[in-house]
């Protein structure tokens, strides 16, 4: 039974943060923008440490990377993941970006790639350069699950916990999990204390980098018993695993791989040579 006797009511605010004539920029959007800026900032502060041998000038261009990969990749991750019925029967619909629809996991493929080409441009290890990217990824995780909170997208299922929520814009008017939210505290919050407390000392290549996906893929599949599924795909193994369920289980079991292969090898430690502070 769903009651709505004593439920939160999600505040209905406005979706676009800003109109400046015809242009209106949404606050999904605001988040991702915030979150690149959040994401310079710390990489900028990690590169103190004498192990991040990537260098204060380079964080510019590896976020520009990161930023292709996210965009790129979580629209393709979509399609693919989620949409690829759809795209068979349309295949332009890849491109209908004003359509909407982002994949964590695709855009987590796209900057895995993203990094590669970034570690080959500049000569950096590719672990050293996901191991960095790793501590700054969950907050722009946490911000974009903000943005779908404030935005009443990707709401929980039908609850009658006493912090239930209804949704204006859901048509069957039901108090819910507030599911963004949750994953604004895991995926977000948590993760960032776990991923970067772990940074903070030499830690063998690939390490940091399977902590975030060990992190990552057991804090989604968490939350998703909480998460609405998506309509057109529902329930697939079991009758309860959901398709963002399944793709959280190779991101586990890779990061067991890279966890056991990291500690195979010795601690990387770049020279301790000094360098100018980096200036946020």
């Amino acid at each position: 039974m769903n009651s709505l006797a004593g439920a939160l009511v999600h505040p209905n605010w406005d979706p676009v943060a800003v109109s400046l004539g015809p242009l209106s920029i949404h606050w999904y959007a605001l988040m991702y923008l915030l979150g690149f800026f959040a994401a310079w900032k710390l990489a900028m502060r990690q590169t103190r440490h004498h192990w991040v041998p990537i260098k204060p000038e380079e964080i510019e261009d590896m976020i520009f990377y990161a930023a292709l990969g996210v965009v790129l990749g979580g629209r393709f991750g979509y399609v693919f993941f989620y949409g690829f019925q759809h795209f068979l029967e349309n295949p332009l619909w890849l491109f209908a970006v004003w359509e909407g629809g982002m994949s964590f996991h695709g855009g987590l493929l796209g900057v895995i790639v993203a990094m590669y080409l970034f570690a080959r441009k500049t000569g950096h290890s590719w672990g050293q350069v996901l191991d960095l990217s790793a501590v700054i990824t969950p907050i722009g995780l946490g911000l974009g699950r903000l943005g779908n909170f404030i935005g009443q997208e990707l709401w929980g299922r039908p609850s009658d916990v006493p912090w239930a929520m209804v949704f204006p814009k859901d048509p069957d008017g039901l108090a819910r999990h507030p599911s963004q939210l949750y994953q604004v505290a895991l995926e977000g919050v948590l993760l960032f204390i776990l991923v970067y407390w772990y940074a903070q000392k030499p830690r063998p290549t690939w390490a940091v980098a399977a902590v975030f996906l060990l992190g990552y893929s057991s804090f989604r599949f968490f939350v998703e018993f909480f998460r609405q599924p998506d309509a057109h795909i529902n329930f697939e193994w079991f009758g309860w695993m959901t398709r963002g369920q399944e793709l959280c289980i190779p991101m586990f079991i890779l990061g067991i791989i890279l966890i056991v292969h990291s500690h195979r090898q010795p601690t990387a430690v770049a020279p301790n040579t000094k360098r100018s502070p980096a200036k946020p």
